[in-house]
């Protein structure tokens, strides 16, 4: 059997979100599924080595430019692109009549959408929980998995000296936006903490942008230079092994932090100025918000308060 499922949202992490509903359907027809997203969900590079996971087909459309899925030539463009596959069944995430006629005039015979002109009210988790339940009878109650070749890990251990006796540590430093950057003065004082009672290595994953890059520099140049690798300079198809080989996690509201999670690492997420449930649908992470907050949202404007001793408290508790 055949199945398509289409996700359309724009982020890495809007995508590992979704992976528990894709595995369910995996499950549910003993067939791997095929995905339709956008190329900036970069999905081709943490999910080759998935095993519920078939096609990744990109969505070529964005509100800026006149790409080939855009626009009434695009629609006929992507139903053509579709038809190619001969899908038996496809999976809508999301309420949009555009996918609805695009879905059947691809000739797909069973669709499965959520209502449609019902967008403004859907929640990141709990809609795509109760569409699974009300069309398939299936409870989905998983942490988003992302599966790597051991082989890879093993490569990884050795090529970065990667020791038992040491606690090896992800720090997410990147972020999509400048709220969700917390200053490299916080990772400082928490690098100072535990590496005073602990002997560490800390991974340093971080986009190219001028202010990541910032941070980067100023935790680079500090005196835990030898204890730190950057690996902004790796592909995420190339950070997944040495994540897996980490302790655990801490991380921005950032694609590090959901790529972590779902591989299983124990994740402390920062979440500075985005809804809560970016930082705790996982049972891997464990969310610290900015001291003053009960809880944190779009506008909170929080990354100043962040409490590097509150993250310490949680590393401790994570590794004992």
């Amino acid at each position: 059997m055949k199945i398509l499922a289409v996700q359309n949202r724009m982020g890495i992490g809007d995508t590992v979100i979704f992976l528990p509903y894709i595995k369910a359907l995996y499950k549910k027809f003993n067939s791997p599924i095929s995905l339709l997203v956008k190329e900036s969900s970069k999905a081709n590079q943490y999910l080759y080595e998935t095993n519920y996971v078939d096609e990744i087909i990109h969505l070529d459309r964005d509100k800026k430019n006149n790409n080939r899925h855009s626009g009434f030539l695009g629609s006929l463009n992507l139903i053509n692109d579709i038809k190619k596959y001969n899908f038996d069944k496809i999976f809508i995430f999301n309420s949009s009549l555009r996918f609805s006629l695009i879905a059947k005039f691809s000739g797909i015979p069973k669709v499965y959408q959520y209502p449609l002109f019902q967008k403004t009210k859907q929640h990141i988790t709990e809609t795509p929980k109760n569409f699974i339940k009300e069309n398939l009878n299936i409870e989905v109650n998983e942490d988003p998995e992302i599966q790597i070749n051991n082989k890879l890990i093993i490569e990884n251990i050795n090529r970065f000296n990667i020791k038992k006796d040491e606690t090896n540590i992800l720090l997410g430093i990147g972020g999509s936006g400048p709220t969700k950057r917390i200053p490299a003065r916080i990772f400082l004082d928490v690098i100072e903490k535990i590496s005073k009672i602990k002997k560490c290595k800390f991974f340093l994953a971080t986009g190219k942008h001028k202010e990541e890059q910032t941070i980067l520099n100023e935790i680079l140049n500090s005196k835990f230079e030898d204890l730190c690798f950057p690996l902004d300079n790796f592909k995420i198809k190339d950070t997944l092994p040495i994540i897996k080989c980490c302790n655990l996690s801490i991380c921005n509201d950032s694609s590090f932090g959901h790529l972590s999670a779902a591989l299983g690492i124990k994740t402390i997420t920062l979440m500075a100025d985005t809804p809560l449930i970016y930082g705790n649908y996982n049972s891997k992470m464990f969310p610290i918000i900015p001291d003053g907050e009960d809880t944190v949202k779009h506008n909170t404007l929080g990354k100043d308060r962040i409490n590097p001793q509150k993250i310490f408290d949680k590393v401790i508790e994570i590794i004992n």
